[in-house]
């Protein structure tokens, strides 16, 4: 049942005894605000209206979790600060001989909210406020950019992947009930007696090898037994992650026998204590493990509008319209222009944006390449023609598809007039025609978007965009570079949770000391 906070004030609150928490602290101003920061009603949906104990005060409980982003500390120190610390207790209005709760009250606290779609609270909240104290227009501008940040689950090879796998299988399928493993083969029951790696020479590669081998036939006799409980949708879905990892991870020589595939699956998985983890790239020489963050920005307020998880393994532009339909209905706002880096300036992006009347602020490449790409080729779609470096226009072109199956049209030089010429060897790769261009599906939004970018216009509203850079750096000071939590629910809470603190933290610089108007927004 909803607990609520009791309005009575104690003789032995932290703010009612001179304290040295300075007045202009982040702690001292959350204090003064504290009455009317989170809302118990806000959160009555998540709990039992008549029936059951009263709970912890879920205004409380959103204090204690804004602090514990704040400083970046885990349950256990949150619960111990609520002990000793005066500034947590200036920041909640506590008293000085308050009894914290376990800290197992804040992981089912952050449960009830997840279970009831409330992990967006704290992050809405704050952005309710800025709107209400006006320092939100109702049309905005968003600077974009991504945060990498590291997994919390261990990553692990191949090799313990598809051991861990199969054991996960056999165990879910109920095989360490005695009854069903005696008619299990021994070599699959000594998976539910350890979960250690073989005791081989790991730098034998003879001896890896073999282990391969071995790992590749238990999995498969243990898909084969998977197909006995297809009726169970855990073990399908154990089975079907073994399936994956095989799939991903291991290919087969010429002789037929299993060795470790060259590359890296698009969709590999790295994990299993959070399947969910990919690798990802922020650039050539830096790769991480976890997730993206995309990270939206509204430069006049300096308020974040969005903070959302995304897989490590996908550009940073995908899904880029569903934050923007997030933002509008998380806000109440217009995205009127957004100012991305190259990432997001995809074709498909440009049109969806046009289509819903959102300026995208995302730069092209310009300049031809080494290997003369498409951009040194000039391309007329009122003319139907491409003409290439060397001044040689052609008008012929076939059907062809895109990689999302749509028809476009792809221009094509003779094989004799490409052989004739001096850049050949750098243009043509083809061993029996000549160069071909294929146009994009949105080729005449390119097109605008290339000319527009070297107007004055274009370089100085995109040199608004380094600016979220700072909030990313700020993030990362919060502890967002590192996971706390396993799965993407659990990780959308640390996101949106560590951009609350973010946005409380401008709220009070907003403000300018005029805590009074924040307390009248928090109030309405």
């Amino acid at each position: 049942m909803l607990g609520r906070r009791d309005p009575q004030r104690s003789l032995f609150e932290a703010q009612a005894w001179p304290h040295r928490v300075p007045a202009d602290s982040f702690y001292a101003r959350m204090g003064a605000v504290n009455d009317v920061l989170f809302r118990d009603d806000d959160l009555a949906g998540a709990y039992c209206a008549d029936n059951g104990r009263p709970s912890l005060a879920p205004s409380l409980l959103s204090g204690i979790l804004l602090l514990q982003f704040y400083d970046d500390v885990s349950d256990g120190e949150a619960i111990a600060r609520l002990s000793f610390d005066l500034r947590w207790k200036v920041a909640l209005n506590l008293p000085l001989d308050f009894e914290p709760p376990h800290s197992s009250s804040l992981s089912v606290f952050r449960r009830r909210l997840v279970a009831h779609g409330q992990e967006r609270y704290a992050f809405t909240r704050m952005i309710q406020v800025g709107r209400a104290a006006g320092f939100l227009p109702d049309k905005v501008t968003l600077l974009v950019d991504t945060l990498a940040q590291h997994g919390a689950g261990a990553v692990q090879d191949t090799y313990t992947l598809i051991r861990k796998s199969l054991r996960r299988v056999l165990k879910l399928a109920g095989y360490q009930v005695l009854v069903k493993r005696r008619g299990l083969a021994a070599n699959l029951a000594d998976y539910l007696d350890s979960d250690q790696k073989a005791a081989i020479d790991w730098a034998d590669p003879v001896a890896r090898a073999a282990q391969l081998q071995v790992l590749v036939q238990d999995a498969e006799a243990v898909l084969a037994l998977a197909l006995d409980h297809a009726d169970d949708p855990e073990v399908r879905a154990a089975a079907w992650l073994l399936t994956k990892i095989l799939g991903d991870d291991v290919t087969t020589d010429e002789s037929g026998q299993p060795q470790i595939g060259e590359g890296t699956a698009a969709d590999r998985i790295v994990s299993l204590t959070d399947v969910e983890m990919r690798h990802g790239r922020k650039s050539a020489a830096q790769r991480f493990d976890g997730r993206k963050w995309q990270v939206a920005e509204e430069p006049s307020s300096e308020l974040l509008l969005a903070v959302e998880p995304v897989p490590a393994n996908v550009g940073d532009g995908r899904d880029w319209l569903s934050v923007i339909e997030q933002v509008e209905t998380q806000a109440g706002i217009t995205v009127a222009r957004a100012i991305a880096d190259g990432a997001y300036g995809t074709a498909d992006n440009r049109a969806d944006c046009a289509a819903r009347g959102t300026d995208l602020g995302s730069p092209l490449a310009l300049r031809p390449t080494a290997e003369l790409g498409k951009t040194a080729f000039a391309i007329d779609l009122t003319a139907g023609t491409v003409t290439c470096p060397q001044g040689q226009t052609t008008t012929h072109q076939r059907p062809s598809h895109d990689d999302f199956g749509r028809r476009v049209s792809a221009f094509f030089f003779e094989r004799s007039t490409c052989a004739a010429c001096p850049l050949f060897a750098r243009c043509v790769h083809s061993k029996t025609q000549g160069r071909s261009i294929v146009l994009n599906y949105h080729e005449a939004l390119l097109q605008a978007a290339r000319q527009r970018q070297v107007t004055a216009e274009f370089k100085d509203t995109y040199h608004q965009r380094p600016a979220v850079e700072r909030k990313v750096a700020e993030l990362a000071d919060h502890g967002a570079k590192q996971a706390r939590y396993f799965g993407h629910f659990k990780n959308l809470w640390q996101a949106q949770w560590t951009g609350a603190v973010l946005n409380l933290k401008r709220l009070f610089k907003l403000a300018h000391g005029d805590l009074p108007r924040l307390r009248q927004a928090m109030s309405t």
